[in-house]
């Protein structure tokens, strides 16, 4: 008998049976449609669109109030710079017939203490000094030396890294308002001029004090001040000529009230 018995359909069959021998398993098997179907290409995904940032992002009617205000804010900084361009620029035609106009925008907020284009430096020395005339305790009357205060201001900022901003311009910005405010005969120019002879004697008073120029029992009764100007030396390589001899504006003997120190009752008190 032979190794192969006949089939069903009288043909040979194959030692796994009718079907014939099987095909390989495995990865090296080819694969077939029956296999893996066929798939349909993936759509490209949908681009989402992008956001509108900064003022495109808000609505229209939002839109039209930030660009007003964008606009109002564009117009009051080209005001104020000019304002403030010609208050420090040369005096013009503009600023001639409009000068209490820019005066009234910067003063006293903006103020600017230098000029444009040519700033004439300082070329001057000015120290201000103070003295008192004390009423003393057995009723007698005296006066003290004088006080060289700028000399003492700029002993206490010298060498120093953190100078105070007080003894820097106290002072110095205190005498200058005195001095704008006042004619060459020491008569004040409205009511600024008052302001600044209160402030210039309270600062006087209060660095006279801190001096203790009298005994025990004595009290200051009146201030007076004096300003000494030297002039700057040219340097060696000028033919400017100039006086070394210091000029004093000597100003009136000032009362002194009891509220030009409002602290000094309290400190009396303390002590």
């Amino acid at each position: 008998m032979d190794g192969y018995e006949e089939g069903s359909d009288g043909g040979p069959a194959g030692p796994e049976g009718p079907e014939g021998p099987e095909r390989p398993e495995g990865p090296g098997r080819p694969e077939g449609p029956a296999d893996s179907p066929e798939t349909a290409p993936e759509a490209p995904p949908a681009t989402a669109p992008e956001a509108r940032v900064g003022i495109a992002g808000l609505k229209l009617g939002y839109q039209i109030a930030a660009a007003c205000a964008l606009a109002l804010i564009a117009v009051a900084s080209c005001v104020h710079i000019g304002m403030l361009f010609f208050h420090v620029a040369p005096s013009n035609t503009l600023t001639k017939q409009h000068g209490d106009v820019i005066d009234a925008w910067v003063y006293p907020e903006f103020e600017q203490n230098w000029k444009l284009f040519a700033p004439n430096p300082l070329q001057q020395n000015i120290a201000v000094q103070a003295r008192a005339e004390l009423r003393t305790a057995d009723g007698g009357v005296r006066t003290t030396d004088w006080y060289d205060l700028s000399a003492q201001d700029g002993a206490a900022i010298d060498g120093s890294l953190l100078p105070s901003h007080t003894r820097q311009n106290e002072l110095r910005r205190a005498w200058d308002f005195y001095v704008g405010s006042h004619d060459a005969q020491n008569r004040p120019v409205g009511l600024r001029g008052q302001l600044s002879e209160h402030y210039i004697r309270r600062i006087a008073h209060m660095r006279l004090d801190r001096e203790r120029p009298g005994g025990e029992g004595d009290a200051i009764a009146r201030v007076q001040l004096r300003s000494r100007t030297t002039n700057v030396r040219p340097p060696k390589w000028s033919e400017e000529k100039v006086s070394a001899k210091p000029v004093y504006r000597l100003l009136p003997w000032w009362p002194v009230a009891s509220d030009d120190l409002p602290l000094a009752g309290a400190e009396g008190a303390t002590r």
